[in-house]
């Protein structure tokens, strides 16, 4: 069963799109990245920092939830994992619902480059935003927020869309 189709996008809606392609990619190109780590002060790769970053905002998590969360193979959190570990970030623990399973949990260490990257990252922010009001800066907070909440519950509805398509055609 095919998912609906989309419906036309409004002009306004297509600037958004584009204003966010914009950001995506001034925010993951290898140079902005080798110099948010320089700021930060924290030898990291992209991959484990976006790592780093979900687990700063989770409880300790299985390796396939996190694979999960990033939208990327279990074997690439794998590889991840084994460097963080090696490099202090992380540790395993064992999962409390399943003592044969384990979960991948900050350390002190990876807490505080979580925190050093996030602190470079707002200092990056705020100098590029140094002209805003204060009022302006609320109000894109907010619509931000809106808008990501708004972006989450699209997906988990679609996640579910799907889900349901796949058991209807396999029944």
């Amino acid at each position: 069963m095919p998912s609906e189709p989309l419906p036309a996008a409004s002009a306004e809606v297509a600037d958004i799109e584009r204003a966010l392609a914009r950001i995506t990619y001034l925010s993951t190109r290898a140079r902005q990245h080798d110099r948010l780590m320089a700021l930060a002060g924290v030898p990291l790769d992209r991959a484990a920092v976006a790592l780093l970053r979900q687990m700063a905002d989770s409880e300790p998590l299985r390796p396939g939830e996190l694979a999960h969360r990033l939208g990327v193979e279990a074997s690439h959190v794998t590889r991840t994992v084994q460097q963080l570990q090696k490099s202090g970030h992380v540790t395993r623990v064992p999962d409390p619902d399943d003592r044969r399973a384990q979960r991948i949990q900050l350390t002190d260490a990876g807490r505080a480059a979580v925190r050093s990257v996030r602190d470079a990252g707002v200092r990056g922010m705020q100098a590029a935003l140094a002209d805003w009001q204060p009022e302006e800066l609320r109000q894109l907070a907010t619509l931000f927020h809106r808008m990501v909440d708004d972006f989450l519950a699209y997906a988990a509805d679609d996640e579910h869309g799907q889900e349901a398509d796949a058991r209807a055609t396999t029944a």
